[in-house]
């Protein structure tokens, strides 16, 4: 019984993660996967002075 039970369970969970991935790349997630991948491009950089640092150019 308990293999029965650790074999369904793992189906189940087969399942739900290849479900995760087809949802993840679907085409209607594009533009928001898009939207996700320029995200780091879309902060300032670390190393870059701004002029609310001390009021110096």
């Amino acid at each position: 019984m308990v293999a029965v039970l650790n074999a369904i369970s793992t189906v189940l969970a087969m399942a739900t993660f290849f479900g995760i991935i087809f949802w993840a790349f679907s085409k209607g997630r594009r533009q928001a996967n898009d939207e996700a991948a320029m995200l780091p491009f879309a902060l300032p950089d670390e190393g870059a002075k701004s002029d609310t640092e001390g009021g110096r150019s």
